[in-house]
């Protein structure tokens, strides 16, 4: 499949999260519309940010080529998928566009503003995906012709790098639309899961938790922190990219974090360290993990043995790359 035969992508917005995106589709060969809706830009001002846009993005593409992810003398061929386009040129650069992504700033004039354009040029059946990073779903969907092809498309960034997006469809998405916007970010080998419009989505609301309390390590001279680093890099992140968190609650069993939180609460003398009303339910009910064979997962089918061979070979691979395997002295 040629270029001309994939869906066109536009990414409103020209800022940070905008160029990912339109590396992201240009890798995997779509035309991509970069468009810049910013009111009251002058043409140089334009001149400038396109500029500056497209250096970028040959940078950006020139270092995945020198990380191995792309072939040698591949950057132009990908950068030239990327249309840059000025608010003049908007409505034309939409008319064709098959999903659009929204990142301008977090503001709601600006996000008005630009569903406002979507609105006025786009197909009715384009997809539309805001990408904000606080702004639920519903407060947005009501600013957006045709609701029900609307949802929430949360990347993380760098967004070239990062397999995952969080979908977080609203109440009037149509569930046809989720299932499509699954089936494309797929198709270009990212990681799409769908959530609840709910602050902080997945991954940014456990990751504030974990920063936070890693600040607070600090705060109270528990370590330095170049410890706390080294700590969480070598005990705790090797196995998070391996295990999921829930997951790794039922490998070493959900009796442990009932009784260590409850530890933690009373000698922490705070509430944060509480574990939630799911993990008792779960103790109460014996859905401990593996040595149950089912806790926030089910096992009731799996060769646990070989699974967590399985598992324990991730983090060999983790470990190697982290450059922390030795050889036994024989």
């Amino acid at each position: 499949m040629n270029t001309q035969e994939r869906a066109v992508i536009a990414a409103v917005g020209a800022g940070r999260m905008g160029r990912g995106v339109a590396i992201v589709f240009a890798y995997a060969g779509h035309p991509v519309r970069l468009i810049d809706v910013k009111q009251g830009r002058t043409a140089d001002d334009f001149d400038r940010l396109s500029t500056n846009a497209g250096a970028e993005i040959r940078a950006t593409l020139q270092m995945l080529v020198e990380l191995g992810l792309a072939p040698e003398g591949s950057v132009e061929t990908i950068a030239s998928r990327v249309s840059i386009v000025d608010r003049a040129g908007a409505g034309e650069a939409l008319a064709d566009a098959a999903v659009i992504f929204e990142g301008v700033p977090e503001t709601l004039e600006a996000k008005r503003d630009a569903f406002g354009l979507i609105g006025k040029a786009a197909p009715a059946d384009a997809i539309v995906g805001s990408t904000t990073s606080t702004i639920l779903t519903d407060e947005l969907q009501a600013m957006v012709s045709h609701p029900e092809r609307f949802l929430n498309a949360h990347w993380l960034n760098p967004a070239y790098l990062v397999p995952l997006v969080e979908l977080s469809p609203g109440e009037k998405t149509d569930p046809a639309v989720v299932d499509r916007l699954k089936a494309l970010l797929e198709g270009i080998g990212k990681v799409p899961v769908v959530c609840k419009a709910s602050p902080g989505y997945i991954v940014p609301r456990i990751q504030a938790l974990a920063m936070n309390e890693a600040a607070r390590l600090v705060e109270e001279g528990v370590a330095t922190p170049e410890d706390i680093d080294k700590a969480t890099k070598y005990g705790f992140g090797f196995r998070f990219a391996v295990l999921g968190l829930l997951e790794f609650i039922d490998w070493g069993g959900g009796d442990i974090l009932f009784y260590a939180s409850r530890y933690m609460k009373d000698a922490m003398q705070d509430d944060r360290f509480a574990a939630p009303k799911i993990v008792e339910d779960n103790m109460a009910a014996g859905r401990i993990g593996l040595s149950a064979k089912a806790g926030f997962l089910d096992y009731s089918d799996m060769d646990i043995e070989a699974y967590r061979k399985g598992r324990l070979a991730g983090f060999v691979d983790m470990l190697t790359l982290l450059g922390a395997t030795r050889p036994p002295v024989l």
